[in-house]
């Protein structure tokens, strides 16, 4: 998963890295979901074929289910990638998407617990009126049904809730549903220094006197995990709701020029044992943008990263972890604390997670190697 590591390159690789970790998770789950439904979706309680109607176009729509708010996200590109949320709730519905005629009809489904098929949970049956989505929703089973009234939604035109940070604009093309869910105020703690997203329930630290750059970074990590939160509740069965995903995030470092940042996750979004990770975030706080470890101590390549790891490791050598941290990729989690440059192990397998304890550095062991030029230098050395 759902779903900003420092590892000698940018927030945005691991950003990057996660989010295709959870879309391939999620993907997997489905695929698992998928085959266990065959008879649920065969059996197309809806009624119908399988695929939308010909007329039918991607795209976000808004309106009421009944006397609730909702809106949908149609995905004509997977038949099974539609879902729809109601306004003000965190979870998203997932849809199949059939027809009859040129009426598209949607298939509700839902797990109710882990490693059971999915249950059709209601069925829509729309037809397009003055260009938006007419009809009702019916439960299986039940008599009446509700009157649904749905308009396109234009999400390019919405306006901004949220400071307009880069991921805030990114998450607006690539996941409008997602984006829609999202950009809403945010709840700032009485003493300012943290920030509270709303649905997913996630804080993240705030600097009350932030540069609107650094305003923007912080932001947007947030987001990033907030959108990872709202993916893997929804991934859940209903019996695993009280599961899901984690964040505890600190500031470790505040200087003049810069902050650094550690956050530790741990989720469960359904799979076969819960999982964690740690990010750390060195910024310019000025320019709230990555600072290369490179810039500060030129000689830390990965592998004297490594050698420096094991040299402060208390890892016995004759343990299990000895042998897994030698054989280990060299990539770390790095973040600066007032003690020196941490480094925790970030590719372990979950296991032999247990054997990532983070190690210090001092910064004075890496005085010879600094980068006396840098602007960051008396930051972290007295002249």
């Amino acid at each position: 998963m759902r779903r900003g590591l420092y590892r000698l390159t940018s927030p945005e690789a691991y950003a990057v890295g996660m989010q295709r970790w959870l879309c391939l998770w999620v993907l997997a789950v489905a695929a698992s979901a998928g085959a266990q439904a065959v008879g649920t979706q065969d059996s197309q309680k809806c009624g119908g074929v399988l695929n939308p109607p010909e007329w039918t176009r991607s795209g976000v729509y808004s309106g009421l289910l009944g006397t609730r708010a909702i809106t949908l996200g149609l995905d004509i590109q997977d038949t099974d990638s539609s879902r729809y949320f109601y306004v003000g709730r965190p979870l998203d519905l997932q849809l199949t998407a059939f027809h009859s005629g040129e009426t598209l009809i949607f298939q509700e489904e839902v797990r109710r617990s882990l490693g059971s098929a999915p249950v059709v949970t209601g069925c829509f049956t729309l037809t397009r009126t003055d260009g938006g989505l007419r009809g009702s929703w019916k439960a299986p089973g039940a008599v009446k049904a509700l009157k649904v009234s749905l308009e396109p939604l234009n999400v390019a035109k919405l306006p901004l809730k949220l400071p307009p940070s880069p991921g805030l604009q990114k998450l607006r093309i690539s996941d409008p549903l997602a984006f829609v869910k999202l950009n809403r105020a945010w709840v700032v703690a009485a003493d300012g220094q943290s920030v509270r997203e709303p649905l997913s329930g996630l804080e993240y630290p705030r600097l009350p006197d932030a540069s609107a750059a650094l305003g923007a970074a912080l932001q947007d990590r947030l987001l990033f995990n907030a959108v990872n939160a709202l993916e893997c509740a929804s991934s859940l069965p209903e019996d695993s709701q009280g599961d899901g995903y984690n964040l505890h995030a600190d500031v470790t470092l505040l200087t003049p020029r810069l902050i650094s940042l550690r956050e530790n996750t741990d989720y469960y979004c359904g799979g076969a044992h819960p999982d964690n990770s740690t990010v750390g975030l060195i910024l310019d706080r000025v320019k709230g943008r990555p600072v290369p470890l490179l810039n500060l101590w030129p000689s830390l390549t990965s592998a004297r990263l490594k050698a420096l790891y094991l040299a402060a490791s208390a890892s016995d050598p004759a343990s299990e972890c000895d042998d897994v941290l030698r054989d280990m990729d060299n990539s770390f989690a790095v973040s600066l604390s007032s003690g020196g440059l941490t480094l925790t192990p970030d590719t372990l397998p979950h296991v032999v997670s247990a054997c990532a304890e983070s190690v210090v550095i001092p910064y004075g062991q890496l005085r010879r190697g600094a980068n006396v030029g840098s602007p960051y230098f008396a930051d972290l050395y007295s002249k």
